[in-house]
């Protein structure tokens, strides 16, 4: 079976996939060729701008909650953290002690008692007052009676106390973002905006779906929120009726690329289906754009929409494109294309973007070539503008939707439209004091429809605190259009202009994934959503050939070598490759022949540049390493770029101590001969962490590689020698367990080992005996556990929880074994996780779908399927899936 990981190439999608990660100053040098505005133009922006905002700032009226707590409360303040904290978990916490515990750890270093009188908003001094004291918040309390309470005392109350203040500000501040708790409350509350010419657009509040029964439910409400909506709008036109945002994460619980054939099977049926019910109604859905690995896969269903003869001549599929992303340009140009190509039509909602802080640390833990989005917010705004020229001048099969919050933006896209069809976008709750003065005659006159959401307080936190963190850096417009400290000219200074500052060159604050660490190159990783490294991977993975190995000793001629088959443990009926074993009457001619004189007598410096050789020998080489780790230790292939990219981490790592000692002459003395022994789970990482240490140190190195890996062992020894390193200085001995026991009793002066704690205590019972006082370093295995409570945020809990503990097929010394949950939400935990295991895929990890591959051999998945057994025996509960019968596969189980 060969290697399955890209689709058809789509020659039209090729600006995209190319410009992923595009070169910041190009992209931004590119986007500014388009952006001509004249001296009058430029005027009467900044103009319309500067009065915008003087204007709002003069107000006598009430400052909105959001805008409000964001000069209040901001995220650069302790106060504003521990607000947060609060916001993100309390309300999660079933149990009163637990509660009273994270009050008392958030709130005890907070000075709130300065925040009181600083804001009119009685918002902002409820909540402030409620973090100070003890009285009783009740429905009818006003500022006159918390100013009382304040000057009768500052004691500090009770926990008990203050927690039903927290809470009930906690209510406070949710009823500023969201709509309502159902779909016909959200509609009542609507109602005073509505009329003042807002439109809405609802979105259902929850997290992404990680189990059927979760995407399901946020289906349902998807489908129930259409035809409230639909009902709600009779009589208006698609344009000036509210409509519905979908998450598409929130109805499949498998929207990655990896998932592909799912998402097409079973996710777009849904997403046919929602549309066609607002067909029926004249409203418009559009679908939210996600993180930037998902964007091209979202392409493909808006496609599959505009190919429907059922949808023909309807005006409101919906897509949301990211200004931040480098690909927007291109994005938009192609969904243009598309749109005419098919004689369709598309309302295009532009935002900003809303998950830059992960994708860039996506990117640098990934360590891609760069990252997906840029690291200005300037160039991001000189991005938003020039893609808003291209949906203007779209108008024949583009309706365009301004998502905004920045005046500046704003009044550019005012004077850009003029004469045009477009609308502006707000988030409920946040701006909508701006936005008052966006509607109607006297005002800009244009068209404004308010993200949002429906749920309940607890689905809305994990929301809440996205968009204050979002919304309420000290970056953000947001955050200083209310700050009047700030002067309303620095606010108003057209992006463009602010080029000459940055010149296009990306914020040197923000490191290159490459360049993450101050004295190395960090390990180059590969981008599974892109189609171009998916096929640059699948024919490196499929060309590279495998060999058959044998020792790489200096023997003259090593006898009695025993033949051995290498199986694929993913399919058993597949021989990978010979490899000849060395009998264990070798091992002390093996020993007497290692020799580190010539290694020794380099400089650190010439060592480090032979292990920073083979780092780079390692990458180039990562189509065969990547290939044994999948075909012979049954790694799933992010775990194989993983174990390509820690190995290559150690001889980087390796080298720069090397060169840091020895330069404050903090380096020793090698310890002579080194026997590295390391395990079949991590077969190139552990394997070279070990040799690349000893070898540093300058030492001679025999290395014994466990004997279900000895395939991925002889390609890294032989790129080391190909790099530099003398083979009487690194060894290579590929056997069974009875060589490595006979490899301990020659006189090594250092034993380096990981495996179990059994044969590393009679490694160490053997060191202890020896004349030459050898070191030993060793490294076993345990009992891992994951203790969690409740106010831990769930879907993140069982995230973690099924990456450790069925990553790698469970088979890593870290892998979760027992979690300890709170008994109060240990059977909702329960539940999840177990809905959540059954969408795992179990097969060959040469298609990237796969989930779970192989355990390694027919001894470890013996040892497992008997500690089930033996689970099933005291289990109050347990789910077991099923397993294919064709390898060594061993299927995820959970027992309560």
């Amino acid at each position: 079976m060969s290697f399955q990981l890209s689709k058809t190439y789509r020659p039209e999608r090729q600006l995209i996939t190319e410009n992923y990660r595009l070169d910041e100053k190009t992209a931004v040098d590119n986007l500014l060729k388009t952006l001509d505005f004249t001296q009058e133009q430029e005027k009467r922006i900044t103009n319309n701008a500067i009065k915008l905002i003087n204007k709002l700032r003069h107000l006598k009226q009430k400052q909105y909650g959001a805008d409000a707590l964001m000069q209040e409360f901001s995220l650069s303040s302790e106060e504003g953290v521990a607000l947060m904290c609060l916001a993100e978990a309390l309300l999660r916490i079933p149990d009163a002690e637990t509660r009273d515990d994270l009050i008392y750890e958030k709130l005890r270093d907070g000075n709130w008692k300065s925040h009181i009188g600083n804001a009119n908003s009685f918002f902002i001094n409820a909540a402030s007052y409620g973090l100070v004291f003890g009285k009783k918040i009740s429905e009818n309390l006003d500022e006159k009676s918390l100013a009382n309470a304040l000057s009768r005392s500052f004691a500090r109350f009770s926990a008990p106390i203050m927690r039903t203040l927290i809470v009930k500000s906690m209510q406070i501040l949710g009823k500023q973002f969201v709509a309502g708790v159902t779909m016909q409350e959200a509609l009542t509350n609507i109602k005073p905006r509505y009329e003042k010419g807002f439109t809405f657009s609802f979105d259902m509040l929850g997290e992404a779906a990680m189990t059927q029964a979760d995407a399901d439910r946020y289906f349902n409400d998807y489908l129930h929120a259409i035809e409230s909506v639909g009902k709600d709008a009779a009589g208006r036109t698609i344009y000036n009726g509210n409509s519905v945002s979908v998450k598409l994460s929130a109805i499949h619980p498998k929207y990655w690329r990896a998932k592909y054939d799912r998402v097409i099977d079973e996710l777009y049926p849904r997403v046919k289906e929602l549309f066609l019910l607002a067909q029926k109604y004249n409203i418009s859905v559009n679908i939210d754009a996600e993180e930037a690995s998902r964007l091209e896969l979202s392409l493909d269903l808006v496609e599959k929409l505009l190919d429907e003869p059922e949808l023909k001549g309807y005006k409101g599929i919906g897509y949301v494109v990211q200004a931040y992303s480098k690909r927007c340009p291109f994005v938009l140009d192609y969904l243009i294309n598309l749109a005419r190509e098919k004689d369709g039509y598309l309302m295009i909602r532009l935002v900003k973007g809303a998950y830059w802080d992960s994708e860039v640390k996506w990117a640098q833990a990934d360590g891609l070539d760069g990252f997906p989005l840029y690291t200005r917010k300037n160039h991001t705004d000189i991005s938003y503008i020039a893609c808003a020229k291209k949906l203007l001048a779209a108008q024949d099969v583009i309706y365009p939707q301004f998502a905004t919050h920045n005046v500046q933006t704003m009044c550019t896209i005012h004077e850009l439209g003029q004469g045009k069809q477009f609308e502006f976008q707000c988030l409920h709750g946040m701006g909508e004091s701006l936005y008052d003065n966006i509607v109607g005659k006297e005002n800009f006159n244009r068209q404004v429809r308010v993200y949002a959401p429906v749920g309940t307080h607890e689905t809305l936190l994990a929301y809440l605190v996205r968009r204050l963190l979002e919304n309420g850096a000290n970056s953000s417009f947001v955050h200083q259009l209310v700050d009047e400290n700030i002067p309303v000219e620095q606010l108003v200074i057209p992006p463009w202009k602010l080029y000459e500052k940055s010149n296009g060159e990306p914020n040197k604050l923000v490191r290159n994934p490459l360049e993450l660490f101050n004295d190395r190159r960090n390990s180059a990783g590969f981008d599974l959503s892109n189609e171009f490294e998916l096929a640059k991977l699948e024919q490196a993975l499929n060309e590279a050939p495998i060999e058959n190995a044998q020792s790489l000793t200096v023997l003259a001629n090593a006898e009695n070598l025993a033949a051995h088959t290498v199986v694929n443990p993913a399919n058993l009926k597949e021989n990978l490759a010979e490899v000849a074993f060395l009998n264990p009457t070798e091992a002390q001619a093996v020993f007497n022949a290692a020799n580190n004189e010539t290694w020794a007598a380099q400089s650190a410096t010439e060592r480090a540049n032979v292990l920073r050789k083979a780092a780079n020998l390692y990458e180039e080489n990562f189509g065969l390493l990547m290939k044994l780790a999948i075909v012979e230790a049954g790694k799933t292939l992010p775990n194989a770029i993983a174990e390509l990219r820690e190995a290559v981490d150690f001889l980087r790592y390796y080298a720069n101590q090397l060169e840091y000692l020895a330069k404050d002459q903090h380096l020793g003395a090698p310890r002579g001969k080194v026997l590295c022994i390391s395990p079949w789970n991590f077969p190139l990482a552990i394997f070279t962490g070990q040799v690349a240490a000893s070898l540093a140190a300058g030492n001679a190195v025999i290395a014994k590689p466990a004997e279900q890996t000895s395939l991925i062992a002889y390609a890294a020894v032989k790129l080391l020698h190909q790099a530099g390193v003398p083979k009487e200085a690194l060894q290579l001995v590929l056997g069974a367990g009875d060589l490595g026991a006979a490899l301990v009793q020659q006189a090594f002066d250092g034993v380096v080992f990981t495996g179990s704690t059994e044969v590393a205590k009679l490694i160490e019972k053997r060191i202890a005996q020896a004349d030459n006082d050898p070191v030993l370093i060793a490294e076993t295995g345990g009992q891992n556990v994951l203790v969690s409570d409740s106010s831990a945020l769930p879907e993140q809990v069982v995230a973690d929880v099924l990456s450790s503990a069925f990553d790698s097929a469970g088979q890593r010394c870290s892998a979760l074994r027992i979690l300890l949950l709170q008994e109060d939400v240990a059977d909702h935990y329960y539940k999840m996780i177990t809905e959540a295991i059954n969408e795992f895929s179990l097969g060959d990890p040469r298609l990237l779908s796969t989930d779970i591959g192989p355990v390694i051999d027919q001894e470890a998945k013996q040892n497992l399927e008997n500690h089930k057994a033996n689970m099933r025996k005291v289990a109050r509960a347990y789910v077991e899936l099923e397993a294919p019968t064709n390898g060594h596969f061993v299927a995820p189980a959970v027992y309560l």
